[in-house]
């Protein structure tokens, strides 16, 4: 009887244990902003990409449905698990670009701070660049990028940051501590000077309803960078649509 019981002991130990490794995995889900489709059929084609931040082979698999083994295989990667940013890759018979967001369980985030880059091109790439080199951070600032359409990336693409994938802090906002409490979302371009465009304005309510519906954000606590109190800057822009914004996010 002692020696069935303590054998239950040790199983019961083993379990616990296990579990206590098993790693926290987030909820992933694609947000494709709404288009019109004008075929049935999914149109495939081979696209050469270029790594941003953080991606891997397995997150550029769920990107454009093309399985794993055949990114590796086509591009004779040695460890598929060790990407370079701005390495090349061919992704064959790639579906259309599909943006996936991982919504991580979090106690965490508290706020979402919407920027521009104030530049008319960029990419996630291009700021990690400036982030890393030219500002000594520990790379791009922001937690998501929303394309515009420039420097080879998708009109209304979003690029998920290394700092989200990792879920550390920002570097878009001292004030209010929002680097440790605000999600920092970068639209590319001056909305000082220009508009945000139609697909980027999708891309931004969608993930946005994602992000506050996940996180229990409240709309009082999405702002722009320069609501938040104590900061002088105009950011995201004079000509950033909130109205329209508001609007789209109402349920």
């Amino acid at each position: 009887m002692q020696k069935s019981r303590f054998l239950l002991y040790i199983v019961l130990a083993f379990t616990l244990a296990s579990c206590a490794r098993a790693p926290v995995r987030p909820t992933q889900i694609e947000v494709i902003p709404e288009r019109i489709i004008t075929a049935p059929e999914v149109l495939r084609s081979d696209v050469m990409h270029e790594v941003g931040p953080g991606e891997t082979v397995w997150r550029l698999s769920r990107m454009y449905d093309v399985q794993v083994q055949d990114i590796v295989s086509v591009n004779r990667l040695p460890d598929s698990s060790k990407l370079e940013k701005g390495q090349k890759l061919l992704i064959p018979n790639a579906a259309p670009l599909r943006s996936v967001i991982p919504l991580w369980p979090s106690n965490k985030w508290k706020y979402i701070i919407i920027h521009h880059s104030a530049t008319d091109v960029g990419k996630a790439l291009s700021f990690d660049y400036v982030h890393s080199n030219k500002r000594h951070w520990k790379g791009l600032g922001y937690h998501f990028v929303i394309d515009n359409g420039t420097s080879g990336k998708e009109d209304g693409q979003i690029e998920v940051a290394p700092r989200w994938m990792h879920q550390e802090n920002g570097a878009h906002c001292k004030a209010g501590s929002m680097n440790y409490q605000g999600i920092g979302i970068c639209l590319v371009g001056n909305f000082n000077s220009d508009s945000v465009s139609a697909r980027q304005m999708e891309a931004l309510v969608s993930l946005v309803k994602e992000l506050k519906k996940h996180y229990h954000i409240p709309d009082s606590r999405i702002l722009g960078h320069g609501q938040v109190p104590g900061v002088s800057t105009d950011c995201p822009g004079k000509r950033f649509p909130w109205n329209d914004f508001w609007r789209r996010l109402k349920p």
